[in-house]
């Protein structure tokens, strides 16, 4: 049985600017010094309850539409909310978003559901804002190792 510690991204990358946050979180998550944990991306249309129930943290990737989170990370919550609710919580998460305006609407969207499943927030909300910055996979892989280094060292 392997002994370490699932950490869950959940990613909603439908372009190629949303897969290049997404794999740099992953590659963060993945840092060679990190070995307790195992790292596991599912799209939100692929990830499941099963998903959630077996990972000890999340982190969720979304884009910014219309205001809201994106419409399959809103699936996702839709099938995984009630399954979930009442075995998950104090489950830790972060969030990253990428907001073509501000990421106002999209955060507390996310937000709300996260706190009706008492989920734990261990990292403020990485929002990459605005017109494309090259700096936006630096932070989106900083915050993957975050949650896998604390994952790790038993911070949550």
């Amino acid at each position: 049985m392997d002994a370490r510690k699932r950490l869950l991204v959940v990613a909603h990358a439908p372009s190629p600017n949303t897969a290049r946050l997404r794999d740099a979180v992953l590659a963060g998550a993945r840092h060679p010094e990190v070995e307790g944990v195992e790292v596991v991306a599912r799209a939100p249309l692929e990830a499941g309850p099963d998903d959630v129930l077996a990972a000890r943290a999340v982190i969720l990737g979304t884009t910014e539409n219309l205001g809201y989170m994106s419409g399959a990370l809103k699936d996702f919550f839709d099938r995984c909310y009630y399954p979930c609710l009442e075995r998950t919580q104090g489950l830790p998460y972060a969030l990253y978003i990428r907001a073509g305006h501000d990421g106002t609407g999209t955060r507390r969207a996310v937000e709300t559901i996260v706190t009706g499943l008492r989920w734990r927030a261990v990292h403020p909300p990485l929002t990459c804002r605005g017109a494309w910055d090259d700096a936006f996979p630096a932070q989106c892989q900083e915050l993957g190792l975050f949650m896998a280094a604390g994952l790790d060292a038993g911070v949550f």
